[in-house]
């Protein structure tokens, strides 16, 4: 109630009620100030409001106080039970887990103020669950309560647990949730066999690696604690089986190690023992984890195809060994109980299984052809051996047929060398280290030796060292060279072998002189460079070469000009007999046409002055306003052509004048002059020809057949 000084009861007072809640939750009676709320309060949902009130007079309306503001609260009452927020629970122990591990802690919250009573004061409980945990009634930590828990027994445990307000007092309310407990597995169970003894039928024929049986041992644990590793316990019986670990069934797999036979050996006998790959401490001792039983295996005999005396062949044979010549055989045998016999063929694969055949009765291997080991050096076939009785068994082999070399082959240098040696050579300097292969095969400790032959080992230039390692060096014999005197050397080296029989070959190095500097880096091997003046620069060298290159340039250019008018002027000349040969571009009509051109201008000059007309030829009147006279010095080669001319010329029989047998004769007074060595005045000896021995190698030939000197064997080494 709200009530003010100057309110004398007489109604000239009014209050009014302003603020959080006025009018909607709170009201206030006008003339008598009281407040009453209008609907019901909850104190989670608002604990208190703030008002305002004011007392005003009722005729001017004008405030008798100054405004006043107050706050109600709501007290609160047990109205809200508690409540877990994150439920329902899930978790997890250990199995044999002691008394008191912790498990989980569960936690209920109540809306209710906790400053206020005992209504938010939440206590913990179990309706379900006991006496397998227990939980704290203030933290709501949830622990085993009983020991060895075994999850084998029993894996989920499903917990209601209770959170009761108000101290857990009568009148309190109540909330519940549900915890799932889930014991987890740990190793403490050991692998057992189900059987002591196992026992397995196996085909003498089953091949080595496969699988010939399965055995299991029963671990009642999960996961990793459920995996069992299985080993043969070492004993008679076991060197021929492996065993492994199935990981998808835990089973044991038997696999056969070695290959079986019913013949041998019947019946094998070995143990298995079972063991967990992880071990708890903990649990040591409850007894060893491991268990043990035994394998008992019958092998079952079966019809087996032959068998080989060796798991392979390998034979050796010379070449060019006689065709049918025995190299060898191969041996099988039935090993089943009734023998039986044996036939042998050859695997046929390709044209190299030709080179050989097989007694089909004896296994004996021949040779079928000459055999080449520079060809093929080894052959690899197949045998295949069949049992007569059934010839569906059969079994292989492998034959390998080495063929041994004989030495047929010399030794010969095994690259192409270029060697060269400086001009400022000193004796014994290394130019070159040279090695030698050989066609035949090289057997262990083949060696090969390098020497001089016998006709290059007097000479002073160069020499060979042999160095035993199948190598050799080239070395020098003389203090410089001389690239003017001599450009090139022949060396020849005589190699040997030391196969049986011995061969040898002679092998022709060439040596080249090169221009070195003073550290022997080479700097020039042609044959111009020695004509080069020394000491010039390499700018200096081009423009000397550009010079030379403009001036014969210039001289070609002007002897072609004066050749050019010498040719005009003779075009152009009416009088040379060469006139129709020149512009002479057609055919003619054949034998008929005989007013084509004139052709008596390539006729001998001589013939037509005697007037001596050809019947296939119309006479014209021939002018020539200059005859040159003969040459006197070709006398009898004139004749001879003006003799084969007057023939030609009287013969009825001859071709028409448009043949090639009608210009034989080349004129008189050739301006360009003979071009035949026959008219010359000079004869061979006349010649000098020892300009050629400067050109170089290339004209080493001509230079010995036109020089004076005879060829001197001395020069080359």
């Amino acid at each position: 109630q709200l009530h003010s000084d100057l309110d004398k009861g007489v109604g000239t007072v009014k209050y009014t009620l302003s603020g959080d809640g006025a009018g909607t939750v709170f009201t206030i009676d006008e003339t008598t100030g009281d407040i009453h709320a209008i609907r019901s309060l909850d104190r989670e949902e608002k604990p208190f409001y703030t008002l305002r009130a004011q007392a005003v007079d009722v005729d001017t309306k004008k405030p008798l106080e100054p405004e006043s503001e107050f706050i109600i609260k709501v007290q609160d009452i047990n109205d809200n039970e508690p409540k877990f927020l994150d439920g329902p629970y899930v978790a997890s122990v250990p199995e044999m887990s002691p008394v008191g591990a912790y498990v989980l802690q569960v936690k209920a919250t109540d809306a209710d103020d906790p400053t206020y009573g005992n209504s938010a004061r939440v206590v913990y409980s179990i309706l379900q669950g006991q006496p397998y945990f227990s939980i704290d009634p203030k933290t709501g930590v949830i622990r085993t309560a009983l020991p060895n828990m075994d999850r084998e027994v029993k894996e989920q445990y499903q917990v209601l647990i209770q959170a009761k307000d108000m101290g857990g007092q009568l009148g309190g309310l109540a909330g519940t949730t549900t915890v799932n407990i889930t014991l987890t597995d740990v190793n403490d169970n050991p692998p057992r066999f189900p059987k002591s003894i196992f026992h397995l039928k196996v085909p003498e024929t089953s091949h080595v690696g496969s699988a010939i049986g399965r055995i299991r041992a029963v671990d009642p644990d999960f996961g990793k604690n459920a995996e069992i590793e299985y080993n043969i316990v070492p004993g008679d019986g076991g060197n021929l089986f492996d065993i492994t670990t199935d990981e998808y069934t835990q089973e044991g797999v038997i696999k056969l190690k070695k290959p079986l036979d019913f013949e041998t050996k019947k019946a094998y006998t070995f143990k298995v023992e079972a063991s967990n790959l992880h071990l708890d401490h903990r649990f040591h001792s409850v007894g060893p984890f491991k268990d043990t039983a035994t394998v008992k295996i019958n092998v079952l005999d079966m019809d087996e195809p032959p068998v080989f005396s060796k798991p392979m062949y390998t034979m050796e044979v010379y070449e060019d060994t006689p065709v049918g010549t025995i190299i060898g055989a191969v041996t099988a045998q039935d090993l089943d109980a009734g023998s039986s016999s044996v036939r042998y063929f050859m695997d046929w694969k390709n044209d190299v299984d030709s080179y050989f055949t097989i007694d089909a009765t004896e296994g004996t291997i021949a040779t079928n052809e000459l055999l080449d080991r520079e060809s093929t050096a080894q052959y690899n076939f197949s045998i295949i051996a069949s049992k007569v009785s059934n010839p569906l068994l059969t079994s292989k082999v492998n034959v390998i047929i080495n063929v041994l070399d004989v030495n047929e082959f010399p030794p010969e240098i095994s690259v192409p060398y270029e060697t060269s040696v400086c001009e400022n050579a000193k004796p014994g300097q290394v130019i070159q280290i040279i090695t030698a292969a050989d066609k035949d095969l090289s057997p262990a400790g083949q060696r090969f030796s390098f020497k001089l032959s016998s006709e290059a080992s007097n000479k002073p230039n160069f020499t060979v060292h042999d160095y035993r390692n199948n190598t050799a060096g080239i070395e020098t014999r003389r203090n410089g060279y001389s690239r003017r005197q001599q450009e090139l050397y022949f060396l020849p080296v005589v190699i040997e072998d030391s196969s049986y029989p011995v061969q040898s070959s002679t092998n022709t190095l060439t040596i080249r002189v090169c221009r070195c500097d003073s550290d022997g880096t080479i700097q020039s091997c042609n044959v111009e460079a020695i004509f080069l003046p020394v000491g010039l620069s390499t700018g200096a060298l081009i423009a000397i070469l550009l010079c030379i290159v403009i001036l014969l340039v210039i001289v070609v250019l002007y002897v072609a000009l004066r050749r050019q008018k010498k040719k005009d002027t003779l075009m152009t000349s009416k009088e040379d007999i060469r006139d129709n040969v020149i512009h002479y571009d057609d055919e003619g009509g054949g034998e008929e046409d005989t007013q084509a051109f004139d052709i008596g201008a390539l006729r001998n000059p001589k013939v037509i002055e005697d007037n001596k007309i050809r019947r296939d030829i119309k006479p014209d009147t021939l002018r020539f306003t200059r005859h040159r006279p003969p040459a006197e010095d070709n006398t009898d080669i004139r004749d001879f052509i003006n003799q084969r001319l007057q023939e030609n010329d009287v013969d009825p029989s001859a071709p028409p004048y448009d043949s090639l047998a009608t210009y034989a004769y080349e004129g008189n007074g050739s301006v360009a002059e003979s071009l035949s060595s026959i008219d010359s005045l000079t004869t061979e000896a006349d010649q000098d020809y020892d300009y050629l021995s400067d050109w170089g190698p290339r004209f080493k030939i001509l230079a010995d057949m036109f020089g004076e000197e005879s060829y001197n064997p001395d020069k080359v080494t």
